[in-house]
């Protein structure tokens, strides 16, 4: 009897450690119980691409996330991904590769939106196979911008255009939203001052399609179960079959 509590005061410790290590590192956070593990990830803040964010600003790195997502991806003691958004948007490319990432993993994977997916943020809470948002939080949805020099030649807005469209197509892909009622939000004129689009709160997300459902962290955690559930016994014979991006396409399979 000694040695059992002795084992798992041990086992404890041990995941203290862990989680406290995973945070200190900037990469969430690793729990677990005897059923299952899961792996949270928080995008925090502004999205940072490229160029280094002034100081004062939280930023989710992407350059340190898309190694823990390869890694996450890879370990067979994690059963599931846990992202958790309260971003204000940021960098699109460094956004959408992230949001690639996630689409592209064959880990039971649930996004829950609190506070704000605002922006790029947007395809990021949509790249999970299951997204939740709480009834408080709100999405932004406006076109693409260009920081820095622009060049006014028709090349400069055509590249925007494409931009927008693969943004769309992304959001599509993995919701149920339609490209005409994402293109609609995003061009509404009379919601943002100086600015055109939309600001949607949790139950609007959920009614246009392009969040899941409403729901909180117990929610995500059921679904992440369930998922694993199902998962766990074909991930090793699926591991290294070709996947499919959307959400869409899985269903059928």
């Amino acid at each position: 009897m000694n040695n059992d509590r002795n084992e798992s005061k041990k086992n404890a410790e041990e995941a203290r450690q862990l989680l406290l290590e995973n945070i200190a590192d900037g990469g969430g956070a690793a729990s677990g119980n005897r059923r299952e593990r899961f792996h949270c990830i928080p995008i925090i803040g502004q999205i940072e691409g490229h160029y280094f964010l002034p100081e004062g600003q939280k930023a989710t790195k992407y350059e340190q996330i898309i190694p823990l997502l390869v890694d996450i991806e890879e370990d067979d003691e994690v059963d599931g991904l846990l992202l958790i958004l309260n971003t204000m948007g940021g960098d699109v490319e460094a956004g959408l590769a992230l949001a690639e990432m996630v689409a592209s993993m064959r880990k039971p994977t649930v996004s829950l939106v609190l506070g704000g997916g605002h922006s790029i943020g947007v395809p990021l809470a949509t790249a999970a196979r299951r997204s939740l948002i709480v009834p408080s939080a709100t999405m932004t949805i406006h076109p693409v911008r260009i920081s820095g020099m622009v060049v006014g030649v028709p090349q400069s807005f055509r590249y925007m255009s494409e931009m927008q469209k693969r943004i769309v197509n992304f959001i599509c892909a993995h919701s149920k939203a339609k490209p005409e009622t994402v293109n609609e939000l995003m061009m509404r004129p009379d919601q943002i001052a100086t600015d055109c689009g939309s600001i949607i709160e949790g139950r609007e997300a959920v009614r246009y399609g392009i969040i899941d459902e409403v729901g909180g962290v117990d929610r995500a955690l059921e679904l992440l179960r369930q998922m694993s559930g199902k998962s766990l016994d074909k991930r090793s014979k699926n591991k290294n079959k070709n996947y499919s991006y959307s959400k869409k396409e899985r269903k059928k399979n």
